[in-house]
């Protein structure tokens, strides 16, 4: 996600200076025009503006908070932007270990997969001080087409975890209606033509059911980083009191095709919960 977002900035015509693990990441980058910094604190001492996107909270406390990291040489009224998925109270507490060292904190996580991420039609959800999001608009109008204020810290992180909550469960919701056609002796490929323009039709499932169709599993987001997202999801219902049965659920199937090695598929494989659970295909 962060690579063709990185290349988007660049296209838009901002310096950039990028650091990441991946070192064909940073190649393809500094091909298009990046410079490079060896940590997050070589990043703070030479940018007004940092961007991380990170798979996690561990992550991004460890970049922002850690050794030689963004905070360890930030000076005061840098701005962080963290695109990242993470755990709202996570974030809450990077956001004031910010705020102690001066440096304002937006947090941004984003929806709409590696495809959206390309073309820059991404999903942004803000949470934060406003008017520093109003500040950065302009810098997340070159990633995304849908850039929306939810509330203070933590706000942007609870809507992107009821974001996954609702993908997660609709693509559950059409494996279990396509293989329900399949075992009824239905073609699921024309359950999809009738009833996509209908109620029942959805993005969810112009883009995740077409690929069960295909028997495509090739990720465009992991079922890996779907665990870790209602691993949030779950952690603040609880904290919170709210009821998450379904979530739940679904948790439950991502972990079985976990354990069955298909982590790194996209999290369309659901379909392959239930095609397991037939001994049938949808496809």
């Amino acid at each position: 996600m962060g690579k063709p977002m990185a290349k988007n900035l660049i296209q838009a015509g901002h310096e950039l200076t990028v650091n990441d693990m991946n070192k064909e990441n940073i190649a393809m980058l500094v091909n298009e025009g990046a410079k490079t910094a060896a940590s997050g604190a070589e990043l703070a001492r030479n940018n007004d503006i940092i961007i991380t996107m990170l798979p996690n909270s561990p992550n991004v406390k460890e970049v922002v908070c850690g050794v030689n990291g963004i905070l360890s040489a930030a000076k005061e009224g840098l701005v962080l932007i963290d695109m990242s998925s993470i755990a709202p109270l996570a974030s809450q507490e990077i956001s004031r270990e910010c705020a102690i060292k001066g440096v304002r904190m937006l947090e941004a996580p984003v929806s709409g997969g590696e495809p959206k991420a390309i073309d820059g039609t991404l999903s942004i959800m803000c949470g934060g001080d406003q008017k520093l999001f109003e500040e950065c608009v302009p810098v997340l109008n070159c990633m995304g087409s849908d850039i929306v204020y939810c509330g203070e810290a933590g706000a942007g992180n609870t809507t992107k975890l009821a974001n996954q909550v609702i993908v997660a469960v609709n693509i559950a919701a059409v494996s279990e209606a396509f293989m329900l056609a399949k075992r009824a002796g239905v073609d699921p490929n024309k359950v999809y033509e009738a009833i996509k323009g209908g109620l029942a039709g959805s993005t969810v499932m112009n883009a995740k059911g077409t690929m069960m169709l295909a028997n495509n599993t090739q990720p465009g987001f992991k079922i890996d980083l779907h665990i870790k997202d209602l691993n949030n999801a779950i952690e603040t219902a609880h904290a919170t009191g709210a009821p998450i049965p379904l979530s739940v659920m679904v948790m439950e199937m991502l972990q079985n095709l976990h354990k069955d090695g298909l982590g790194q598929s996209d999290h369309s494989a659901i379909a392959k919960f239930y095609e397991k659970m037939a001994g049938d295909t949808i496809y």
